[in-house]
């Protein structure tokens, strides 16, 4: 999820080329709304949004889904001290480069179906 309409289509396209159904949600309150509809394996977080970012969703995310894999992936790395950060299961600073992305949600899901 990333509150830049063409960052969301970025890596919508790069994540469908490797085999995943994907939804986008513009701030944490739509991707709360879209885990409430259906259930997902993974979400991906950008940490600055407007509405309700990041941490929050984050936090409220890991509250009602306990093992639902996050990735927080923000332009900002000094977030990753921020002791919520560490409630996600992996955090990625964003770059042109979505390889380490890309490999991070294939990890997490292999280690989810084990």
């Amino acid at each position: 999820m990333d509150d830049e309409q063409e960052q969301l289509s970025v890596y919508e396209q790069a994540l469908r080329e490797e085999g995943y159904l994907v939804l986008c949600a513009r701030n944490g309150k739509e991707a709360l709304r879209c885990l409430e509809a259906s259930p997902f394996d993974l979400v991906i977080l950008d940490v600055v949004m407007p509405v309700m970012d990041g941490i929050e969703a984050l936090g409220k995310i890991v509250s009602r889904y306990r093992k639902m894999p996050i990735i927080l992936h923000s332009s900002y790395p000094h977030y990753h001290t921020d002791f919520m950060t560490w409630l996600a299961d992996a955090f990625v600073v964003k770059s042109s480069d979505l390889s380490v992305l890309k490999e991070t949600v294939k990890a997490l899901l292999k280690g989810r179906l084990k």
